[in-house]
């Protein structure tokens, strides 16, 4: 049986442990407690206010009818923002918070340090992807929907995130490209395009009558209704660009809204093809060689020529009569 005096001993000890505890709790809250508390709503304040802020530039983004390509940057960038601020706050109260409890940070800090160090060398194509991201964002390199060349690619951009972009080609192909590999962007729907049609004519045309006639076709289409409202400003005509053998070069530029300029380019090379037909002017041949009073001289094959051509044999070295290049 234990004694009266190691029952009133172990009495003291709890006794004493007790009133060390209520001693330390009240000392807490008296001292940390308040500060811990006041960093706490500092935190969730400041969290909120940038909440708002964020969401804020949104709505007037919204407000002042922001097209969609623009809005989704708008919010890709208030997320980034939101993410990146929250998490410095975090952090700071953190720091703030954990020595009040008892905690050393130098210790915290040096394990943290070697972690950042490991995960920073395993994730860093993750990190340039994330950096890049904002970069492109921040500089409104492109936006959603926008038609662009990326890292080889050509197509359109259905979606944007600080790590990738995706891309659509003409096939429908399905691209995702990390951001990290993107390091020169050809935006092709950014103010204007511009169509070039490099018209073949034989030499014996006079230039002056063909610059005339090109000039009244391109003109026929910029003021179809069809196609006025993609044209920016009138058809230039840049006179003869060159002249190889029989062949005479005579550019036709087209200047129309960005990435506008196929449907217009197209119709102006029909026109052109009848045009020209219609008025007894032969495509050029850079192989054939005129002399005086336009008699040829030489020719590709002078045993070919004497004999009747197949319809339907493809010619060698074939000139295509609206662009002078080789089929």
């Amino acid at each position: 049986m234990l004694s009266l005096s190691s029952i009133f001993a172990a009495n003291d000890v709890h006794t004493s442990y007790s009133a060390k505890f209520l001693d330390d709790l009240q000392a807490f809250a008296y001292e940390k407690l308040p500060p811990i508390v006041i960093t706490l709503i500092l935190a969730w304040v400041l969290s909120r206010v940038l909440k708002a802020i964020t969401n804020r530039v949104v709505r007037i983004t919204e407000r002042h009818g922001a097209g969609a390509a623009r809005l989704a940057q708008v919010r890709t960038l208030a997320s980034v923002i939101r993410a990146t601020g929250i998490g410095f706050i975090a952090i700071v109260a953190a720091m703030e918070i954990l020595p009040k409890l008892g905690f050393e940070l130098g210790p915290l800090l040096a394990s943290a340090g070697v972690a950042g160090v490991a995960i920073g060398l395993a994730a860093q194509t993750i990190v340039k992807d994330c950096l890049n991201g904002i970069l492109i964002l921040i500089e409104d390199q492109y936006n959603v929907g926008d038609k662009v060349r990326l890292a080889g690619l050509t197509g359109i951009v259905e979606s944007l995130s600080l790590r990738k972009t995706t891309v659509r080609d003409g096939d429908g192909t399905l691209y995702v490209i990390p951001n990290s590999q993107i390091t020169t962007v050809a935006n092709l729907t950014r103010d204007y395009s511009v169509a070039t049609i490099n018209v073949s004519v034989d030499f014996s045309a006079d230039p002056d009558k063909v610059l005339a006639l090109l000039k009244e076709v391109a003109m026929g289409v910029r003021n179809d209704p069809a196609y006025s409202d993609l044209f920016i400003s009138d058809p230039t005509l840049l006179g003869v660009d060159t002249i190889k053998g029989s062949q005479v070069i005579y550019p036709v530029q087209l200047k129309t809204k960005a990435d506008k300029q196929w449907a217009p380019m197209r119709e102006t090379q029909r026109r052109i093809r009848i045009a020209l037909a219609e008025n007894g002017m032969l495509p050029g041949d850079p192989l054939r060689v005129y002399g005086s009073n336009f008699q040829v001289v030489g020719a590709r094959d002078s045993e070919a020529a004497s004999k009747p051509a197949d319809p339907t044999a493809a010619k060698a070295n074939e000139i295509n009569p609206f662009t002078g290049e080789g089929l």
